[in-house]
């Protein structure tokens, strides 16, 4: 009875050792399927011009997963740590922020466009309407936020030491020569801030989510000046994945006639679409990094 015993334990054992590696090679089939998959972090995967870009896409052969964020905090990160190949969410300015900040070299690998950084309001109709000592809102993040500054000088509500910069901050502001008070928040509660301010800065993907019309913009900043060319959206990828053709070619198909009528069906016609080539791209995060590197932001 007991060699009998041990001879079924020495099959059930057998057993075992046969289908683990079976296991193991559907687990690597499965890994592989997945690997050929670029995966894109956005903040605005529902909107539908992306289905319009995944189309064409997979019409070259290329499968994309988008993978959507509500923190601006996270898409960068992920990239970094490899849980994305690619990431469309940010201009140059934040991108070289990040890199500084953090010690990473993520690298801009096409242009998407620049959309002009808008004040809405949901009470006033122009900014000659709000009162003095009147409340604002900004996004929280360094460079959003010194952009944000930025549009509410330009608009007179404010009045920065030094003239601002790209690196303002809410220190920044004179209080006695300034017309309102300014809060930052994070970028996505902006919008929902609106109810309870004068106006708020929101980020243009934020705004279509809110449903935010142009009739609600009461002040802006201009896309086709060069001190826009910071604000330049692009796909972003590692350093070591710059050249890879499949990444060039995703940011080739974002300009193709039917995506961009997409986009701005969906993200209105206020943005410019830019085709600047990777290597001036990169060349200008570059710099931005030199310079949040100076300024200390």
């Amino acid at each position: 009875m007991k060699r009998k015993v041990t001879s079924v334990m020495r099959l059930k054992r057998l057993a075992l050792l046969l289908v683990v590696p079976l296991f193991a090679l559907g687990v690597a089939a499965c890994g592989s399927d997945d690997s050929d998959t670029i995966k894109i972090g956005v903040a605005d995967a529902s909107e539908s011009y992306w289905n319009v870009f995944t189309q064409k896409a997979s019409d070259e052969g290329i499968d994309v997963e988008l993978v959507n964020f509500t923190d601006y905090n996270q898409p960068n990160p992920a990239l970094a740590e490899g849980e994305l190949q690619l990431n469309e969410f940010q201009h140059l300015l934040y991108l070289a922020t990040y890199n500084a900040k953090n010690n990473q070299s993520l690298v801009p690998i096409g242009a998407t466009a620049v959309y002009p950084l808008p004040l809405y309001s949901t009470k006033h109709t122009s900014v000659d309407q709000i009162p003095q000592g009147g409340s604002v809102v900004i996004p929280n993040d360094p460079t959003n936020q010194a952009r944000g500054l930025l549009v509410l000088a330009q608009a007179g509500l404010i009045s920065l030491k030094n003239g601002g910069s790209a690196f303002s901050t809410l220190a920044d502001i004179d209080e006695a020569a300034s017309k309102v008070k300014v809060t930052a928040v994070d970028a996505g509660q902006t919008a929902q801030s609106l109810d309870s301010v004068d106006a708020a800065i929101v980020n243009n993907n934020y705004a279509t989510s809110a449903n935010l019309g142009a009739d609600k913009v009461i002040a802006q900043d201009d896309p086709n000046s060069d001190i826009a060319k910071p604000y330049i959206n692009a796909f972003v990828a590692r350093e070591q994945d710059k050249d890879n053709a499949d990444y060039l070619k995703l940011a080739e198909i974002y300009h193709d006639p039917e995506v961009e009528a997409a986009a701005k069906k969906d993200l209105g016609d206020s943005g410019v679409f830019k085709t600047n080539p990777p290597t001036e791209l990169q060349e200008l995060t570059k710099e931005l990094e030199a310079q949040v590197d100076t300024s200390g932001a």
